[in-house]
Order: structure tokens, then C-alpha cells, then sequence
């Protein structure tokens, strides 16, 4: 995926005869009525927005009956990253973590595979080396994440919080 681009969601089943239907894997903030997006290979635009931020319904301009929101299924929902709204302070977007470097001091851990959203908060998945005990789960909460630096790549852990040594 470009470095422009951020991903907002996932085209899942048709919703109605209008064209609308469901996201997967959404980041409800990328997906407000108006927004412009990137859908495969075309640009269009959010003309209606329903559901809720878990389960949101869109309707895009060029989508208006349930045959072309079939053919749609499965593409990825990307937005500009210049479009996207600013953060808080400690908070990413999922590609500013997948790939960054994972250590807790001087140890390397592994690398940043993806963010992963779970009812109680969002986990770092994190690839190991081979040999180093399959990937592991860190939540994204203070006592488990030292340090977050995304333009050195590198995020510090403290795994004997995580029940390692």
C-alpha cells in the first residue's frame, strides 16, 4: 500500500437495492458522508453514511444499485492520508505501526505485523524470528509500551509486563 494512503475499510455484502453496503474492518473516522475515497482502481465519494462507527453502510456516488455494490465487494476503502483529520497525541494509524521495529531495551522482539482492534483495546500483533516463540500480542496501553517513534521505526515494549523474561 503507498504511504499516502490510508486504509478506511473494506467493501463487505450489499445493503438494499441502492447500492449502499456494509464495511469490514473499518476506521469509522476515515468514512464520513462526503469524504472522497480511492476504490480499486477509481476515485468517488461517500454520499451516504449509516450503521454505526463498529458497522457503518456506505453508499458511494458511482454505486447505485446492489449488482455494482456485489461487483465492488472485497476492494479496499483508502482516503488520502493529507485528508485524513489529525490525531491526539499517542495515537497512530494502523500503517504508521506495521513494520516497526519491536524492542524492549536492547533486545529485539520482532516486527509489527498488524493492528488488531479487540473489544477491550487495540494489540499490536507482533511477528517474532523464527524460533523465538511464535507472535505475540501487546496491548496498546502504558504499562506494556514503553515508547512510540514512528519515523525511527521503532517501538519499545516491556515484555516482563507481558509475563516474559
Amino acid at each position: 500500500m503507498a504511504d499516502d494512503l490510508l486504509h478506511a475499510g473494506r467493501v463487505g455484502r450489499p445493503h438494499g437495492l441502492d447500492g449502499s453496503f456494509h464495511v469490514t474492518r473499518p476506521q469509522s473516522v476515515l468514512l464520513a458522508a462526503g469524504r472522497r475515497l480511492l476504490v480499486g482502481d477509481g476515485e468517488d465519494e461517500i454520499v451516504r453514511r449509516a450503521g454505526t462507527d463498529a458497522h457503518p453502510i456506505l453508499r458511494l456516488a458511482s454505486c447505485t444499485t446492489r449488482t455494482q455494490a456485489e461487483a465492488l465487494r472485497g476492494r479496499d476503502l483508502l482516503v488520502p492520508a493529507d485528508e485524513a483529520p489529525e490525531l491526539e497525541e499517542d495515537e497512530w494509524w494502523p500503517e504508521e505501526l506495521e513494520g516497526c521495529a519491536v524492542h524492549d531495551g536492547a533486545r529485539e522482539v520482532g516486527t509489527v505485523r498488524r493492528l488488531l482492534a479487540l473489544p477491550s483495546c487495540e494489540v499490536l500483533e507482533v511477528a517474532r524470528p523464527a524460533g523465538a516463540g511464535g507472535e505475540l500480542l501487546v496491548p496498546l496501553i502504558h504499562d506494556a509500551v514503553r515508547s512510540v517513534d514512528v519515523e525511527a521505526r521503532r517501538i519499545e515494549i516491556d515484555l516482563a509486563f507481558l509475563g516474559e523474561r
